[in-house]
């Protein structure tokens, strides 16, 4: 028996060697689809600005409505509320962002669709992060942190206390940004 099991162990040893020492198998590539299990960069085509946290994009040829994860700008399309204050700015700076460059989108893993069947995603521009430049300009605040954590949550939370130590844009203005949204409209 100890014969058998002796031989048994070096087969099983000899295997996993030729196994991990071969040189790994290359996989075919294929295009990049957004997945709600898919963590990475995907690159996008940009179809329409919505507002200062949405966009229009073509993924993969598929049409998706784009919500930008973390964070949130006063408001200019909602019906039910008035056009709140820096709505206007805050779009016309995402637009400027979109347009001037290669638009990427990055998914965070288990947070990739809002109850609307948005995009929930990370948008970059050549690179940099647009949430994080509409954060450290005083277009936006930190929301909807739901099921933590979160790859850049840090990062754009000390983007936002920079616009707020140096008031700028919607810091500006005195209890104008509260915890679930902003107050006052622009007209």
């Amino acid at each position: 028996m100890r014969k058998r099991t002796g031989a048994i162990s070096i087969i099983a040893a000899a295997t996993c060697i030729a196994f991990y020492s071969s040189p790994p198998q290359k996989e075919k590539s294929s295009p990049v689809e957004v997945t709600e299990q898919q963590v990475s960069e995907v690159p996008i085509t940009l179809v329409n600005i919505v507002d200062g946290d949405t966009i229009k994009v073509k993924v993969n040829g598929k049409l998706e409505t784009v919500r930008y994860l973390l964070v949130d700008t006063p408001e200019s399309k909602n019906p039910r509320i008035c056009v709140q204050l820096y709505a206007k700015e805050a779009y016309v700076r995402n637009s400027e962002l979109v347009k001037s460059g290669k638009l990427t989108l990055e998914l965070e893993q288990e947070h990739t669709r809002d109850t609307y069947g948005r995009l929930l995603a990370y948008v970059f521009v050549n690179g940099e992060s647009i949430q994080g430049t509409l954060l450290k300009e005083g277009y936006a605040r930190v929301a909807y942190i739901m099921n933590p954590p979160y790859k850049y949550l840090e990062h754009f939370r000390k983007e936002e206390n920079l616009a707020k130590r140096n008031e700028i844009n919607i810091w500006s203005r005195l209890n104008f940004v509260t915890h679930t949204g902003f107050n006052g409209c622009a007209y």
